[in-house]
C-alpha cells in the first residue's frame, strides 16, 4: 500500500474537524519584505494565543499547534545551546534564521516577537491541544541548499527543546507548505506518526518560494470564496510507510476590511465545506498562524466563533468530531488493529 491512499469506515461515518495553527511568529516571516510593516501582527499574537484557546475551550475543539522549535526558549544563550552544529547551506542566504538571531542577552519579554517558551507551555497545558513540529529552524525542505543530513539534525534540536517543556512531538507541519516526500521516513524515525499534506490542486502543489507565482496565488485567492478545489476528504487510512498524511482543507485567511463586503461569502463558503463534511462522514483541516489574527483580532475571532458554532451544530445534528492531529493518527492507526483482526478472526 502507498503513502495517501484513504478509506471510509462504514462503522465510523461521523465527520472530522481537524485544526491545525502554525505558530512561528518573527521566525516564519523574517525573510519576508515585509517584515517590518508586520510586527504589529506578531507582537499581537500574544493575545491571540490565548484567546484562541479559550474559544477551543469553549467549544471542544482539540488543536494541533505546529511550533518553530525556536519558540520553546525564552532567550537567545539557550536557544544557541540546543542548536545543531550541522544547518541547511541555502543559495539563498537570507532563508538561514540563524544569520538573523537576536543578542545573546536577549529573553522572553510580553512584547517579544522571537521567543515564545510562556505561550508554548501554556498551550500544553491546555486540554485537547496538541504541541506539533514545525521544525527547529523553519525550515525549508524545498529550497536549494537543504539536505537530509542537515534535516535530521534540526529534528533531532527541536525533539530536544519540546521535551524541555515535557513533550513529545508527533505532529508535524511543514514551513510554507514545502510537503518533501523524501523526508517523510525521517520525520516517522524521529517519532512523527501525522503531517499536513497539500489539497489535491495545481495551485497549492508544494513548491519553493521562486516557483509559488502570482496564477497559483490568485488561485488559493479565488478558492476562499469561491469553489475551485475539492476540500473534503474520506479519512485517511495508516499505510505500510507512517506518517499518515492529513491534508489541508482551507487556510483560514484573515479579515481584509478593502474586501469586508466579502466577508458572507468567504463565511458560507466555510460552513458549506463542513456541512458536506459532516454529512458524508468526512475530514476538514482547517489552519492558519495565530499572527494572522493579530491585527482586527475581534473581527477574526468573530469570524472564528462562527464557524465554530456551526461546527456545535453539525456536532449535535450529525456527530461530528473534532479532533488534533495526533488525536487522528491515533484513530487511523486503531481502525488499521481492528480490521487486521477481523481478517485473523476470519481467517481462522
Amino acid at each position: 500500500m502507498t503513502r495517501g491512499n484513504i478509506h471510509n469506515s462504514q462503522t465510523e461515518r461521523h465527520g472530522t474537524l481537524i485544526v491545525s495553527l502554525d505558530f512561528e511568529l518573527y521566525w516564519g516571516v523574517r525573510d519576508s519584505a515585509s517584515v517590518g510593516r508586520y510586527r504589529r501582527n506578531l507582537v499581537g499574537a500574544r493575545a491571540v494565543v490565548p484567546a484562541l484557546l479559550n474559544l477551543f475551550t469553549e467549544y471542544g475543539i482539540h488543536a494541533t499547534w505546529a511550533t518553530v522549535g525556536f519558540l520553546f526558549f525564552d532567550r537567545t544563550e539557550a536557544l544557541i545551546n540546543c542548536a545543531p552544529k550541522l544547518r541547511p547551506k541555502y543559495r539563498k542566504e537570507n532563508l538561514s534564521p540563524y544569520l538573523d538571531l537576536p543578542p545573546k542577552e536577549a529573553r522572553e519579554t510580553s512584547d517579544s516577537v522571537f521567543f515564545a517558551r510562556s505561550l508554548v507551555r501554556t498551550i500544553a497545558n491546555t486540554p485537547n491541544q496538541e504541541i506539533g513540529s514545525h521544525t527547529f529552524s523553519h525550515y525549508y525542505c524545498l529550497e536549494q541548499g537543504r539536505d537530509l543530513d542537515s534535516f535530521d539534525e534540526d529534528l533531532s534540536a527541536i525533539r530536544a527543546a519540546a521535551r524541555s517543556v515535557g513533550c513529545e512531538l508527533r505532529s508535524f507541519v511543514f514551513p510554507r507548505n514545502q510537503v518533501q516526500e523524501e523526508f517523510l521516513d525521517a520525520c516517522y524515525k524521529a517519532g512523527i506518526i501525522a503531517y499536513r499534506g497539500n489539497p489535491d490542486s495545481w495551485f497549492y502543489r508544494a513548491g519553493s518560494g521562486s516557483e509559488q507565482g502570482n496564477a497559483r496565488r490568485l488561485g488559493r485567492l479565488a478558492d476562499a470564496y469561491v469553489p475551485l478545489a475539492a476540500t473534503c476528504y474520506p479519512f485517511p487510512a495508516p499505510t505500510a510507510r507512517l506518517p499518515i498524511n492529513f491534508p489541508a482543507s482551507r487556510f483560514l485567511r484573515p479579515y481584509t476590511h478593502a474586501v469586508r463586503f466579502l466577508e458572507p461569502l468567504r463565511l458560507r463558503r466555510i460552513v458549506r465545506e463542513l456541512t458536506y463534511a459532516a454529512q458524508e462522514g468526512l475530514c476538514y483541516h482547517l489552519w492558519w498562524h495565530p499572527h494572522n489574527f493579530g491585527i482586527d483580532t475581534a473581527a477574526n475571532l468573530g469570524f472564528l466563533r462562527k464557524i465554530l458554532e456551526h461546527y456545535r451544530f453539525l456536532q449535535s445534528h450529525y456527530g461530528m468530531k473534532s479532533a488534533n492531529m495526533g488525536e487522528a493518527a491515533d484513530l487511523a492507526l486503531s481502525w488499521q488493529r481492528e480490521k487486521q483482526k477481523e481478517a485473523s478472526e476470519i481467517g481462522t
